[in-house]
């Protein structure tokens, strides 16, 4: 049987995140507007521009889901039915919800809907329930194995998605209560501030005992990678491979969208070799993780599925270097002024700007005056090759190593 190649499906907070997921090989993006959606905490987008993210997504044949994934209470229906007309007057692709008043709205307008993780989808009657009432795709509950999800593939039509990558909640498809009860911030209406992630001390009700919870964070589980088995997710027949991370950085979108990019295409040539997955799985620890883990694709995680310690474990971090000065199209230079910390040859370096997205470089020449130099300081102005397009005002940051960040 041959197998379709899956979607990769990548999250967008902002025109950064956005232009670097499509720069880096993403089939499709997903984003929220300014409300009712689960990343509420993220910069998101406004409905004003809809028009211009589905018109940029077009030209690059990028699909556009819109998430509308949060629990609508009685006073914002009104903005229900402003948003949904919105959405299909721009051309949106998708509308990600689960609350059935969003689904009933989007019936009514004719806006093709997928059903979010939200709703816990983990059997074949359900997902056969919501493509009744028109459902184009269903997102599968985090908690279903591999096992299970080629089951429910087998006994139906509609479209699957899974998530593959990117942060999990110990809370069932992340339906938490506890950002809301300590601090009023409510995690399905896409408030979390992730109190789980937090270092805890515990004590027994007399007084006489105190402990320090923090060689396990026993409520913040490590990220998600599949990249290790995503051979056997192809082969499982998921339509859409889904990249958490909307509140993430534009170099962990690049790094993570390009990385899963290769592996499916590598796939797909017959040139995915066990080498080749480990080789990706050390760039993805590169950028912001807490440590890796299979999720539920294999059972239910065990007692080491937990964060080792709070943030990220990632084995490299960017650093504030400078900003582009000038742009030489017809010879591919860039001008950049060095305001913080020095650069030499070898170095690698980010590109970051609204337009421009992430453009890796690694430094490999570089002149000062005229003269070939092989490192510069704070207050140089330098230049140097670079064959992807950046532009004046552009963000120059170099990436250091995790454990050489004392001798920077």
């Amino acid at each position: 049987m041959k197998l379709n190649k899956p979607e990769l499906l990548a999250p967008a907070g902002d025109w950064t995140m956005l232009r670097t997921a499509v720069k880096h090989g993403a089939d499709a993006v997903y984003f929220g507007v300014d409300k009712l959606n689960m990343r509420a905490k993220a910069k998101n987008f406004t409905i004003d521009e809809l028009d211009e993210i589905v018109k940029f997504c077009k030209e690059n044949n990028v699909d556009t889901h819109l998430t509308i994934n949060s629990i609508v209470y009685e006073n914002e229906l009104d903005e229900v039915d402003v948003i949904i007309p919105a959405a299909k007057k721009a051309g949106v692709d998708l509308v990600i919800c689960w609350d059935m008043a969003v689904i009933q709205k989007c019936i009514e307008y004719e806006m093709p809907f997928c059903i979010s993780t939200q709703a816990s989808i983990s059997n074949s009657a359900s997902a056969k329930m919501y493509e009744k009432l028109g459902a184009e795709r269903i997102v599968l509950a985090r908690e279903c194995t591999l096992e299970k999800i080629k089951e429910i593939k087998q006994n139906v039509n509609i479209a699957v998605e899974t998530f593959v990558h990117g942060a999990m909640c110990v809370a069932v498809s992340g339906r938490c209560f506890m950002s809301h009860h300590i601090f009023n911030k409510s995690a399905n209406r896409g408030e979390c501030i992730q109190p789980c992630r937090r270092e805890y001390s515990i004590y027994d009700k007399d007084g006489e005992t105190e402990l320090l919870i923090g060689q396990d964070y026993v409520m913040s589980p490590k990220d998600l990678c599949t990249i290790e088995f995503v051979d056997q997710l192809i082969e499982a027949g998921i339509d859409s491979f889904k990249i958490e991370g909307r509140k993430r950085s534009p170099e962990y979108i690049a790094k993570v969208i390009s990385t899963y990019r290769k592996a499916i295409d590598n796939y797909f040539e017959d040139k995915l070799t066990q080498e080749l997955k480990k080789e990706y799985f050390k760039e993805l620890q590169k950028v912001y993780n807490r440590g890796f883990s299979t999720g539920f694709y294999f059972g239910t995680p065990g007692g080491d599925e937990y964060t080792i310690k709070y943030g990220s474990s990632a084995t490299t971090k960017k650093v504030y270097v400078g900003k582009v000065v000038n742009y030489f199209k017809k010879s591919a230079i860039v001008h950049i002024k060095i305001e913080t910390k020095d650069i030499k040859l070898g170095d690698e370096l980010y590109f970051i700007g609204d337009t421009t997205g992430v453009v890796e470089k690694t430094l490999t020449e570089m002149v000062k005056e005229e003269n070939k130099i092989a490192e510069a300081v704070k207050g140089d102005e330098v230049t140097f090759k670079c064959e992807e397009l950046v532009r004046p005002r552009d963000q120059v940051y170099k990436v250091v190593q995790v454990e050489a960040e004392k001798k920077i």
